[in-house]
């Protein structure tokens, strides 16, 4: 299976409610990998976008 397997949205532009989401979940000290399924994005993508905000994301698998 490759690792991106079920990502349909490959390059989508973050909506504002999609930042506000990872900027909560963020804070509350999910996983990565949580996140990424919560927001249904790669992880990847998700650990990118954090890192253009600024945030810090639990290593946690």
């Amino acid at each position: 299976m490759a690792k991106n397997d079920g990502f349909e949205r490959h390059k989508q532009p973050w909506t504002p409610a999609e930042v506000q989401k990872l900027h909560t979940l963020a804070k509350k000290g999910m996983a990565l990998r949580a996140i990424a399924k919560a927001l249904t994005r790669s992880e990847e993508s998700v650990k990118e976008r954090a890192k253009a905000d600024g945030l810090s994301i639990a290593k946690l698998h």
